[in-house]
C-alpha cells in the first residue's frame, strides 16, 4: 500500500480505495497521535460535504476516534474552512473534514486540521500513516474511557458570522449569481450573502448525495456564463464541493480565474496598506501574466509548489497574509487559516463595490498568457515514475529550450487523481497547444506501452 496522504488529504473512490475500514483506522490513528502529544482527552471537530458516502465515512471516522478515547463534535454538512475555523472556536485539538472537494460524487476524502486550524504538516501526516500502514498495535479504550460523540446543529452559524464579520459592516448593492455546486456552501451561502446585503440568487443549492460537482460549481463554471449575462448580474461566483475555492464570471460572461482575482485583491490590499510585506504568495501554476502584473505594480511575489498547504507554509514562515492558486483557493490569513471560497467571494465583491468598477474592467490589470493544460490519465505506477523516463525528460528539456523566455512548461502528477498534468504557457496560443500536445502524446504512449 502506498502513501495515504496526497496534496490535500486522503482521497479515493468511496467503498473501494477509501473504505470504512480505512476511515475507521484514520480515526483511531488520529486519536492515538493526539493523545501522544497531550495528556488531556482529545476533542475533534468532524464535518462532511454532501456526497452520499460522507455519512458512511463520518460514522467510521467518529467510531475510530471514540474507540481510542477522543470526544467528537459532529457539525454536519459544512464547508472545509468552517471545520478549520471551528477547531479554534471550540478550542478543539483537531478537525476532520470528509470531502473530495471538486471530484465527482463517487470519490471522497479525509482532510485533517490541527489545533490552530491549519492543515497537518508532512511530519504529522507521516505519524498517522505509520500507525495505519505498519499496522501498529494499539488497544482500544475500555467502556469508561471511550469518547463521546455529540451533534452541534448550530456550528455553521458560528462560521457564517465569522465570515460576515470580515466585511466590517460593509454592504454591497451588486447583483450576484451564486453557484453552490450542490455542496457544502448550501448550508451557509444564504446567511453569508444576506450579511453582505447584496441582491443575489442561489443556484445548484439542492444536494441529493450524487449531484455534487455534477455539471455545476467552479469545476463547470462555464455553465453559468450565459445565466450571468441573461440575468443581468454584475458577476457570478461558483464554489466547489467543499467551498474552499471560488471562481467568478464577469458581466460579459467571461470566466475570471484565481490569478485575476488575486491580482485585483493584491492591488487593492497594497493600496490600503494591508498586504503584509507587499507580497502575494502563489504556486507554480499561476500564469506568467500574474508575474508581469506584480512587476508592473511593484508587488513582491513568492512561488511555491502546487497546493494551498504549500502557499500557507510560505505565508506562515515569512509573515505574509495573502496568497492562493489559479484554481481559486485563496487564503486571507487575517481572517482564515485555509482557503475559503465564500470569504474570497465576498471580499472580491466588497472590493469591486469600493473601487466602483465592474469585474470585466477590474480584471484588465492583468493580461493572461495563452495557457494549455492537458490531463493525461495514467496508472499509479506511471504517475510515480514518469519523471525517470529518459524519453520524457529529453522531450521536456528540448521543448523548454525552444520556448526560451517566451513561455514555460510544467509537468506534474496530480496529488488527488491518477493523472499527469501537462501545462504549457507561451506568447502564442498555437505554440502552447503544439508543445503541450507533443508532451502529452509522449506520456500517453508510455501509458500504452
Amino acid at each position: 500500500m502506498g502513501k495515504l496522504f496526497g496534496t490535500d488529504g486522503i482521497r479515493g473512490v468511496a467503498g473501494e480505495e477509501l473504505t470504512c475500514d480505512l476511515a475507521l483506522a484514520v480515526g483511531k490513528a488520529t486519536a492515538i497521535v493526539l493523545k501522544e502529544h497531550s495528556d488531556k482527552k482529545p476533542l475533534v471537530i468532524l464535518g462532511k460535504d454532501t456526497r452520499k458516502s460522507s455519512d458512511m465515512l463520518e460514522t467510521a471516522v467518529s467510531s475510530g476516534l471514540c474507540a481510542m478515547g477522543a470526544d467528537v463534535i459532529r457539525v454536519g454538512f459544512i464547508p472545509t474552512p468552517a471545520v478549520a475555523y471551528l477547531v479554534k472556536f471550540y478550542k478543539a485539538d483537531a478537525g476532520i473534514m470528509i470531502s473530495a472537494s471538486h471530484n465527482s460524487y463517487e470519490y471522497n476524502g479525509i482532510k485533517i486540521f490541527g489545533s490552530e486550524g491549519y492543515k497537518l504538516s508532512d511530519d504529522e501526516e507521516d505519524e498517522i500513516e505509520d500507525i495505519i500502514l505498519n499496522k501498529r498495535e494499539y488497544k482500544e479504550e475500555t467502556f469508561d474511557k471511550i469518547g463521546i460523540c455529540r451533534m452541534d446543529e448550530n456550528a455553521h452559524h458560528e462560521y457564517a458570522k465569522h465570515i460576515i464579520k470580515s466585511l466590517d459592516g460593509f454592504k454591497s448593492n451588486l447583483k450576484v449569481l451564486v453557484d453552490c455546486c450542490n455542496g457544502s456552501s448550501c448550508t451557509t451561502a444564504k446567511e453569508i450573502f444576506d450579511g453582505l446585503g447584496c441582491n443575489y440568487e442561489l443556484i445548484n443549492c439542492a444536494p441529493n448525495g450524487i449531484n455534487i460537482n455534477d455539471g455545476c460549481g467552479s469545476t463547470h463554471i462555464e455553465n453559468i456564463c450565459d445565466k450571468v449575462v441573461s440575468g443581468g448580474f454584475d458577476l457570478g461566483v461558483a464554489f466547489d464541493g467543499d467551498a474552499d475555492r471560488v471562481l467568478a464570471v464577469d458581466n460579459k460572461g467571461e470566466i475570471v480565474n484565481g490569478d485575476f482575482i488575486m491580482a485585483i485583491m493584491s492591488k487593492y490590499m497594497c493600496g490600503k496598506g494591508t498586504l503584509k510585506n507587499n507580497t502575494a504568495v502563489v504556486t507554480v501554476m499561476s500564469n506568467l501574466g500574474f508575474t508581469k502584473f506584480c512587476e508592473e505594480n511593484k508587488i513582491n511575489m513568492e512561488i511555491t509548489n502546487v497546493g494551498d498547504r504549500h502557499v500557507l507554509e510560505n505565508m506562515l514562515q515569512n509573515g505574509h497574509c495573502f496568497g492562493g492558486e489559479d484554481s481559486g483557493h485563496m487564503i486571507f490569513l487575517d481572517y482564515m487559516t485555509t482557503g475559503d471560497g465564500q470569504l474570497s467571494a465576498i471580499q472580491l465583491i466588497k472590493v469591486l463595490s469600493e473601487i466602483n468598477k465592474p469585474l470585466h474592467e477590474a480584471k484588465k490589470i492583468m493580461k493572461k498568457y495563452p495557457q494549455i493544460l492537458i490531463n493525461v490519465k495514467v496508472t499509479n505506477e506511471i504517475k510515480e515514475n514518469y519523471r525517470e523516463n529518459p524519453d520524457i525528460k529529453a522531450l521536456i528539456k528540448a521543448e523548454t529550450e525552444t520556448l526560451g523566455n517566451k513561455g514555460r512548461i510544467l509537468v506534474r502528477a496530480s496529488g488527488t487523481e491518477p493523472l499527469i498534468r501537462v501545462m504549457v504557457e507561451a506568447d502564442m496560443q498555437e505554440t502552447a497547444e503544439n508543445t503541450a500536445n507533443r508532451i502529452a502524446d509522449k506520456i500517453k504512449n508510455l501509458a500504452k506501452a
